[in-house]
């Protein structure tokens, strides 16, 4: 054999070999998993990452590909992600960006978070506030988290539906815990909040709550229509069968849910439209 067919075998073995390392790394592209925890609690990215792991693992066991869960603090990161069907897999708190996604750009409910099905909004005055009900705030200021959460996105439906969408200015700041402090100090009128812990602590020092909007299911696991053949399925099961499942309840547990349960898209749709997002 001569020099010149020794390269050429050679080099031919070489582009094939880069082929196949090639289709390989492309085989071996991660399906990723967004989750987002809400943008007005404070949540720790890796902390997150650690909690997911276990349940990462089982994905990628069950769906054959590997699996890669991927923070998503800010909400403009999230809606780029989804618009762009980025995610295969995505876990989302604030309902209005689920059904847009839902409504929008291709992804279909796998499952609803038990516990987070019937998410309010409370608007709650202070001790002694001459305001009794919504109607009292007309021309006055209410203090509520980030503009984009999903909290003041439910405020301002429930504003509207009582008339008082410009009537009522709404100040922002960023997270649930940090509004009582706008009430406290004289700063707005009323607070608006749909954190259990924050309302808690608010009436055992006397305040009350005048109002209470409609109920808004939250908490969104949804897959992309790009995602492989049968990942809905495929998800929508595991989830929903983690009660019943062996070590499902510590799953549950790093979730920090009660569960997950099948639902409907039609109906989380129509809430899309009360909530200006569908």
């Amino acid at each position: 054999m001569t020099l010149f067919n020794r390269r050429q075998i050679l080099g031919s073995a070489t582009v094939s070999a880069a082929g196949l390392i090639g289709l390989t790394a492309k085989a071996a592209d991660p399906l990723l998993f967004a989750v987002n925890e809400g943008v007005t609690y404070r949540n720790n990215p890796l902390e997150i990452q650690e909690r997911f792991q276990p349940i990462t693992d089982d994905l990628s066991r069950l769906l054959k590909a590997p699996v890669k869960v991927v923070p998503v603090a800010r909400y403009d990161e999230l809606v780029k992600g989804l618009a762009d069907q980025r995610y295969a897999i995505a876990y989302v708190h604030p309902a209005h960006h689920a059904i847009r996604a839902m409504v929008s750009n291709g992804y279909r409910l796998a499952a609803l978070t038990k516990g987070f099905t019937e998410y309010r909004t409370s608007i709650f005055v202070a001790k002694g506030a001459t305001a009794k009900s919504l109607a009292d705030l007309k021309g006055k200021k209410i203090g509520a988290p980030d503009e984009d959460s999903i909290t003041s996105v439910i405020l301002k439906a429930t504003l509207r539906d009582a008339g008082l969408e410009s009537d009522v200015q709404v100040s922002y700041v960023r997270f649930q815990d940090a509004v009582p402090f706008m009430v406290e100090h004289g700063l707005v009128t009323a607070g608006a909040t749909a954190s259990n812990a924050v309302l808690k602590d608010w009436k055992e020092k006397g305040g009350s709550v005048i109002a209470t909007s409609k109920p808004v299911p939250i908490k969104h696991l949804l897959v992309s229509a790009k995602a492989p053949a049968g990942t809905l399925e495929k998800v929508t099961d595991y989830f929903t069968g983690l009660e019943q499942a062996r070590d499902g309840k510590s799953r549950i547990e790093a979730m920090r849910v009660q569960g997950f349960l099948p639902f409907d898209e039609a109906p989380v749709k129509a809430i899309g439209k009360w909530l200006g997002v569908a």
